[in-house]
């Protein structure tokens, strides 16, 4: 039987404020729950536009919304600050710092971290690009081998600073390759005039034979042709086998010296479900019901990346509308479990993706119908603008993008106090 908290209304836990864990309390938040929604950090990051934060166009500031704030109005919707260390599913009870939280029904929402699979000198030398404090360390990075360079006489060191490295040819992959690119033959060109933008590599390697791996054809074709057309080097069918400070190298014995590997070739799940002990599969992901519920806890629910669920057998894939539709089917869930109803089934509507390139080029696919080109890249604008989380952000970015649209100008390149770099 589950357990009420003092005034007999069910106590909803949601451990995680990105869009799983949004979109759960919101969903629940008009039911006669009480919502307690638990995260690490106070704020919500839109993290489809990290990597235009390491690419210095946009501002930490502008992809972040407080949680507090978007919750200010739902009386039943509690916030708390808390890093969640582990779950007692047994007795009900979270374990957040010095603190014990009971629950009635819990959504486990952390989604995923970075998997470095192993590689030999990854974690210790290669970027994440997966929080905002990895996209901030990165941007001064990359800006700082900037400054670097131009006093640097000596032309294989000038060179190794001035070799951007990305490892994975998925969508984030190609979007900061692109990104840098921009960077480069823009904002930096005239920052730098002692500097020859030509000096410049961008390399982006894919283990895989192709970039995009499960992608339509004429999208990766599109997306591998536009990106040598900026410039790009792409080495495909090239798995990383070791890193170094300052070097790559690849299975076929090439190495690369370069001074920033940026690492966007996998994650995994969140290493929380690995500490409370539930069942993983793939990647350190959850293997749940079809209903999202953990076999032995029915009131337990996972979504998001942290979850392992196929659909005409093939996972799904770890993004964003994943997320959200699995919140809905899970609040939805809980509702009908409080009013004695069967949960039911998790069925995933695919609404189609889209990768940015460039200026004017980009790659989608919406309801069976594929855009390429500007078409897609007016697209790509229009649905990240409406997807950021409040007005503020929305018109920040907006401003931000017209600036580096017309006039070439990315007016965040700063190198914050803070650690620059895992070798600087």
């Amino acid at each position: 039987m589950m357990r009420k908290n003092k005034n007999s209304i069910p106590k909803v836990v949601i451990i995680g404020a990105g869009f799983g864990g949004l979109w759960a309390a919101r969903s629940l938040a008009s039911t006669q729950v009480e919502i307690l929604l638990l995260d690490r950090n106070n704020y919500h990051t839109f993290a489809a536009l990290l990597y235009q934060v390491a690419a210095a166009e946009l501002g930490p500031e502008d992809i972040v919304h407080p949680v507090r704030n978007i919750f200010r109005k739902l009386p039943n919707v509690h916030v708390e600050m808390a890093d969640v260390e582990t779950i007692d599913m047994t007795n009900h009870q979270i374990r957040a710092a010095d603190r014990l939280i009971t629950y009635d029904y819990l959504i486990i929402a952390t989604g995923s971290e970075t998997s470095f699979f192993g590689i030999p000198g990854a974690a210790e030398y290669a970027f994440p690009l997966k929080t905002l404090e990895d996209s901030i360390r990165l941007r001064n990075n990359i800006l700082y081998c900037f400054e670097k360079a131009i006093l640097e006489e000596n032309p294989e060191y000038r060179r190794r600073l001035l070799t951007f490295t990305i490892v994975g040819g998925g969508p984030t992959g190609i979007e900061i390759a692109g990104a840098l690119i921009e960077l480069v033959r823009g904002p930096v060109k005239k920052d730098f005039t002692d500097l020859d933008p030509n000096e410049v590599r961008i390399i982006l390697i894919e283990a895989t034979d192709n970039l995009l791996p499960g992608f339509p054809e004429c999208c990766r074709d599109y997306s591998n042709s536009r990106l040598r057309q900026m410039g790009v080097e792409i080495y495909v069918g090239s798995p990383v086998t070791r890193i170094t400070k300052d070097s790559i190298r690849l299975k076929s014995g090439q190495v690369i010296l370069t001074q920033t590997i940026i690492w966007v070739a996998g994650v995994g799940g969140n290493s929380l479900a690995k500490k409370a002990g539930l069942e993983l599969v793939q990647n350190g992901r959850v293997k749940v019901q079809q209903t999202l519920q953990l076999r032995d806890y029915p009131e337990i629910y996972v979504i998001g990346d942290l979850v392992y669920f196929e659909k005409n057998g093939k996972s799904l894939q770890m993004i964003a509308p994943v997320a959200i539709q699995q919140a809905t089917v899970a609040a939805n869930n809980i509702k009908r479990q409080i009013n004695g109803k069967k949960p039911e089934p998790f069925n995933y509507r695919d609404p189609g993706f889209m990768v940015i390139i460039g200026r004017n080029t980009a790659i989608a696919r919406i309801k069976n119908r594929s855009f390429t080109g500007f078409p897609a890249w007016v697209l790509w604008l229009m649905i990240h603008i409406l997807k950021l989380i409040g007005f503020r952000n929305r018109l920040l970015v907006l401003i931000s993008w017209a600036l580096d649209y017309f006039f070439y100008e990315r007016g965040v390149r700063i190198i914050l106090p803070m650690r620059q770099s895992k070798d600087n």
